[in-house]
């Protein structure tokens, strides 16, 4: 089983006639995806590898049922784009563009809380790699081939670190159920917090690997859950040990500026949470191994 995403998923990719929209749009076809149409204001009628281009979101899935959505759309309109996108009725929405101001993620965020929780619209991102259900769908701009259909479930604010994950349990004969990449913004979609509660109630998901990073209050949001809530063995890596405070590191979200927001912070705060914690990125993969095996046993 996956979470968000599955083989029915219907999905549309907003901004699809931009070049790096085609190659992933190529990309995600190839592997399996049911993409049956973009959206570029302006260019209804056109095709991009085969797939109908509409005008706006609300025709688009008037035409062809989409229930999903990715964005491309560059950081100054992004933000209209989700709120369209969650205004036409898509359901899963996920948005790869970097750079959105902070701004506008509070007012889409202030707009999707208008409708109620069980029409509201779950969107992943911004800045993040998109959400892969191995051998099923890929939404996003992962490379497919390094993971494998499986039972662990990795949630990442960190794409390349999501990767690094995959391929270790790939070597190790290792698969994913999803991979759900929530983005290194200040202000996203969806917390660690709310994928976990996803990830536990996934009846094929056996354990859950977090990616986390200096900044912001997130992994000790979901420390807290994972105490109370989470029944399954948890694993987690915290990128930037040896970060400085004050400092932004990659991310626009990885930036020190409370108590719980350093990475040593956050091992202790996940660890007494009974949270097994990878020591470095190189053994992200045999720490889940190690986890699954003592939980087997």
């Amino acid at each position: 089983m996956s979470i968000l995403l599955d083989r029915e998923s219907r999905v549309i990719v907003q901004g699809i006639t931009g070049k790096i929209a085609r190659f992933h749009t190529k990309d995600m076809i190839e592997y399996g995806t049911n993409v049956v149409g973009g959206v570029v204001p302006g260019k209804g009628g056109e095709t991009v590898e085969g797939v109908p281009v509409f005008n706006t979101v609300k025709e688009a899935v008037e035409a062809t049922g989409a229930n999903a959505s990715l964005v491309f759309v560059p950081p100054p309109f992004a933000a209209d784009s989700i709120m369209e996108a969650a205004d036409a009725g898509i359901n899963y929405c996920v948005c790869i563009t970097d750079g959105i101001p902070a701004q506008d993620m509070i007012r889409v965020k202030r707009y999707m809380y208008r409708y109620p929780k069980d029409k509201r619209m779950i969107l992943t991102g911004p800045n993040c790699a998109g959400t892969i259900s191995p051998g099923k769908a890929l939404l996003g701009i992962m490379p497919g081939h390094i993971y494998l259909p499986g039972t662990v479930g990795i949630i990442g604010r960190s794409g390349t670190l999501g990767y690094e994950a995959a391929a270790q349990l790939k070597e190790l004969g290792l698969g994913v159920s999803t991979s759900v990449g929530i983005g290194g913004d200040p202000i996203n979609g969806s917390s660690f917090k709310d994928i976990l509660e996803w990830f536990e109630k996934d009846p094929e998901t056996e354990v859950i690997a977090m990616i986390g990073e200096i900044g912001g209050p997130q992994e000790a949001e979901a420390a807290d859950y994972i105490k109370n809530h989470v029944t399954k063995p948890v694993v987690a890596y915290v990128a930037g040990l040896t970060a400085p405070k004050g400092r932004t590191m990659g991310h626009a979200g990885a930036i020190i500026s409370a108590f719980g927001e350093s990475a040593s912070e956050k091992v202790e705060i996940l660890s007494a949470a009974g949270v097994t914690v990878a020591e470095n990125p190189a053994v992200i993969g045999e720490t889940i191994a190690s986890v699954m095996k003592k939980n087997a046993a």
